[in-house]
């Protein structure tokens, strides 16, 4: 196995100094360390024009501390960027001076075109056909920008951020919406977003998003691609401007530093719906340091599908035979074609990744391999693909180990369509034919086709595998063709033999 040496992006925001490490620069970069440390250096920059002595102290301490932990992970690479607080304050050039000097390299201070790029750039990344309006709220700034699917457009950088409304406003609620109005109501890219998704980027809204999914009581604690429609998404910002953060339910969830900055959050968000009426609001957790990495691998890999890698790369690592994966795929894409069941675009994408994770649990013991690869999948870092997706890729697997008929997480399934749910248990009774046959070996597939007619649903077994069609390999064989309205038939040495419906247990 090949191993790339880590990469890390240091990021000096106006709330928070973070470093965040992942394991290759890639299609699908995995982080492997994440540590922040909230210095607000955007703390009064809009009225002094000078960032914090505390803040500046701070950070300085946690760029020193992080160029020991990125020499630690041998990191191949280190890029430190700079932002709002910084470009905007009288005595950021003397900061960045100090900067550098402590994190042992040179730091870049992006503009506010080249923020909004970059965050547009980190969701065309983890979103698959993004086409909205991307905003990335930090501390002191908004950036917008609009993009469709891998085309970002124009940027604007606004002085909204939680930080800095907080600041300009005097902490008067009142003032910080007619701030927010008057700054956004003018924004032509706005008058794009109508019935097109707002993709909202940075830690604050993040944040509101967790608080959203608790009160729901949402089963999928996955916040990269979470969706709230737009009603919804308004209904909520007006009770987090109305309401003491602390009295929220669930507020437990979100830092005490940042809860200070969700009610400016929420109204910035406020505005966006009352202005621009967009569909929904999807939750990007791929940002500025993820367009950062995006921007520097080549155009071959830009094209690559950011799932497929990870899945292969989790294949890669944890099945028992990787290259079966690759057969399964194969094996399963003439079982469809020769069906006629219909599969969008999407379907065959989802169809190919979990085949390639369907093996990643054998290490776990028997009774658990199921549920952990479930959750494995459901939780796992992935990019391009949304939550109802993730449920059937999790179904699918549970589905293999579990059987089809048990009454895997009705949370999960809740998510997931009827049709994925029903594209779920097809799969998972298809991949329990494989796994019989093939016992998770690579070139064993190819050898023994599974086939549909129009009234048949034949598994034919070459002469050297003919002791394999057992009862249990039938009794799975008559579970799928079931499903498919086929009759089951194993087609042997000594030609094919339709099998019995009653009898045998699968």
């Amino acid at each position: 196995m090949e191993f790339q040496q880590p990469v890390a992006i240091v990021d000096i925001g106006s709330n928070s100094v973070r470093l965040v490490a992942y394991d290759a620069l890639s299609r699908a970069p995995t982080p492997i360390f994440n540590e922040k440390v909230l210095c607000g250096l955007g703390r009064g920059v809009m009225s002094s024009g000078q960032l914090p002595v505390d803040g500046v102290r701070k950070a300085l301490q946690a760029l020193a501390r992080f160029r020991v932990l990125a020499d630690n992970m041998h990191v191949s690479a280190l890029h430190v960027l700079a932002t709002a607080a910084v470009r905007d304050a009288q005595n950021g050039a003397e900061f960045l001076e100090q900067a550098e000097a402590a994190i042992g390299c040179p730091i870049r201070l992006l503009s506010g075109a080249e923020e909004a790029r970059m965050s547009a750039l980190g969701v065309i990344s983890g979103i698959r056909e993004a086409d909205g309006v991307v905003g990335d709220l930090g501390g002191g700034s908004l950036e917008l920008v609009n993009v469709k699917f891998d085309r970002p457009g124009k940027g604007v950088s606004l002085p909204l951020g939680g930080l800095a409304l907080s600041d300009s406003s005097k902490g008067a609620a009142k003032a910080a919406v007619k701030i927010a109005r008057d700054a956004l109501t003018n924004v032509k890219l706005l008058k794009k977003l109508h019935n097109r998704s707002f993709y909202a980027v940075g830690g604050t809204w993040r944040a509101l998003a967790k608080l959203h999914m608790r009160q729901r009581n949402y089963p999928l604690k996955v916040m990269h691609n979470y969706v709230i429609p737009a009603r919804d998404a308004l209904d909520f910002a007006s009770l987090i401007e109305r309401v003491d953060s602390d009295a929220l339910v669930s507020i437990g969830a979100v830092s005490a530093s940042r809860r200070p900055l969700l009610a400016y959050g929420a109204i910035v968000l406020d505005e966006i719906i009352r202005i621009a009426n967009p569909r929904d609001i999807v939750i990007s957790a791929s940002g500025v340091r993820e367009g950062l990495l995006f921007g520097q691998i080549n155009e071959d890999e830009r094209r690559q599908d950011p799932l497929l890698v990870a899945a292969a790369e989790l294949n890669k690592m944890r099945a028992r035979d990787p290259a079966h994966g690759y057969d399964l795929c194969a094996w399963t894409d003439e079982f469809i074609r020769s069906s006629h069941i219909e599969e969008t675009a999407e379907e065959v994408r989802l169809r190919h990744a979990s085949c390639l994770l369907a093996d990643i649990g054998w290490r776990a013991h028997p009774d658990y391999r199921g549920e952990q690869s479930m959750n494995l999948i459901a939780h796992a870092s992935f990019a391009a693909i949304d939550h109802p997706g993730r449920a059937f890729l999790a179904l699918v697997t549970a589905f293999r180990h579990e059987g089809i008929d048990a009454d895997v997480s009705p949370q999960l399934r809740a998510i997931a369509s009827a049709r994925q749910l029903d594209r779920a248990r097809l799969l998972g009774a298809a991949f329990r034919v494989a796994y019989i046959v093939s016992t998770a070996m690579s070139e064993i597939l190819p050898q023994v086709p599974m086939t549909c007619s129009r009234t048949q649903l034949t598994l034919k077994l070459p002469p050297k595998f003919a002791a394999l069609g057992s009862d249990r390999l039938a009794g799975r064989l008559r579970q799928l063709a079931r499903l498919i309205g086929r009759e089951a038939v194993l087609a042997g040495p000594l030609g094919p033999e339709p099998l019995a419906v009653e009898g045998v247990e699968p």
